[in-house]
């Protein structure tokens, strides 16, 4: 690994893995509020191949799901890595929603980008 870094990028809805500036790998995600707080949603998670088996996945979930309570917003897991991500960290269990049918309701929805 060179230089890697963890940013959340909130014009493109999510956190990035970047190598030398390179975007290597992200956690995607929409913002949703349709409960009593604010939600959200992480629907996919990907690192690039050529660096897998290096803990990235982990370490860009963690600063994800950190960032996202830091923010006072509950998760929402519908990616499966961060299902199974959360199933070994129970410390998020608190700032977790369950998935509910409107949940992928929303994410099937048109982005008010696409709209525009």
């Amino acid at each position: 690994m060179s230089d890697i870094t963890i940013r959340h990028n909130p014009d493109r809805e999510r956190f990035e893995v970047l190598d030398a500036g390179n975007v290597i790998g992200k956690a995607a995600y929409k913002e949703y509020d349709g409960g009593a707080s604010p939600q959200r949603i992480f629907y996919h998670t990907v690192i690039n191949e050529e660096y897998g088996g290096q803990g990235l996945a982990g370490k860009l979930a963690t600063v994800a799901l950190d960032e996202t309570v830091a923010a006072g917003i509950a998760i929402v897991p519908v990616c499966p890595f961060i299902k199974k991500f959360l199933t070994k960290h129970p410390e998020y269990s608190a700032n977790t929603a369950a998935t509910t049918p409107a949940h992928p309701e929303f994410l099937n929805e048109p982005s008010p980008r696409a709209r525009a």
